[in-house]
């Protein structure tokens, strides 16, 4: 299987909806201003994707949307994770004829009980066995309610055609720990802007991050920065955008984060039901949170 280079900043992008439907026209429109931002590629279906709303058969039109959209140097990660191994491999097949480069596999959650490393080991195993594109782990407790101990993503990665993981814990000591059992070829990526710069210092190949959907220049920037070894300007700018990312993520979720978008030139439109779209009083707040950020005027 061949390596793919993950060092840089990919946004988890949203799936826009116009009364209910996905709006393909939408999503093609923000893929093309993305590429012009810096970003290293997408993935798509993931979180913030909604990916849990879409049907199948929309699962596969987003990733085909993405992959026409995208300029030919940008890397697409589909988000193909279900709670069969079967279906998942049956959806990572059908992305990788789509175009997509690699798969981002979250760890099945719903028999969270029975999850053990066993299970967990067999489910990647047979997955990435099979794949004809490489795979990537995604560890997102607050969803799932799984947290993946670093010495068990280690022996997943001895897989070889499992090549890094996205951690969504938001906890820089978990991405240390990660970091220093796995071998250095492993992409370990930040799955939170909280913890870019943090994460990005600490040796992390780079970020899968919400924030990147309306800020993609200021993560962007922050990569840059460190790689250039300008701890003190990627430090100043990492506690500039804490507030922004702590409102779109923990604070207002995918709506505020839609929401956002809206405000700063892209296509956020409503989430899916039943996920409701932002109050007016929580748009106001959005927009005094971007305005202290510099990001709206």
């Amino acid at each position: 299987m061949a390596k793919i280079d993950l060092h840089g900043v990919f946004p988890p992008i949203t799936t826009p909806f116009v009364n209910g439907k996905v709006a393909y026209d939408k999503l093609a429109f923000n893929v093309e201003k993305w590429s012009q931002t810096g970003l290293k590629g997408f993935v798509v279906l993931g979180s913030n994707g909604e990916y849990v709303s879409l049907s199948e058969e929309e699962k596969r039109t987003v990733v085909d949307t993405v992959v026409q959209s995208a300029g030919d140097e940008m890397l697409i990660i589909a988000g193909t994770g279900c709670e069969s191994t079967a279906e998942t491999l049956r959806l990572t097949e059908d992305c990788a004829k789509l175009g997509a480069h690699a798969a981002l596999v979250v760890t099945p959650h719903y028999y969270a009980g029975r999850m053990g490393e066993a299970a967990l080991k067999k489910h990647y195993s047979e997955v990435a066995g099979h794949s004809p594109i490489p795979i990537l782990v995604y560890n997102v407790p607050k969803f799932t309610h799984i947290n993946l101990a670093a010495d068990f993503v280690a022996r997943l990665s001895e897989h070889p055609n499992i090549v890094g993981i996205k951690d969504s814990s938001g906890n820089v000591i978990q991405l240390g720990e990660l970091l220093n059992a796995v071998a250095k070829d492993f992409n370990v990526m930040v799955g939170t802007a909280g913890v870019l710069f943090g994460g990005l210092t600490l040796g992390c190949a780079g970020g899968v991050l919400a924030l990147s959907n309306v800020a993609p220049e200021h993560c962007v920037k922050i990569y840059n920065l460190v790689k250039q070894g300008d701890f003190e300007a990627a430090r100043d700018l990492q506690l500039k955008i804490l507030p922004i990312n702590q409102a779109v993520t923990a604070v207002y979720g995918v709506p505020g984060l839609k929401a956002a978008m809206d405000m700063l030139g892209y296509f956020g439109g409503d989430p899916r039901l039943p996920l409701m779209p932002c109050s007016e009083q929580e748009r106001s707040e959005l927009k005094k949170i971007l305005q202290r950020a510099d990001l709206w005027d």
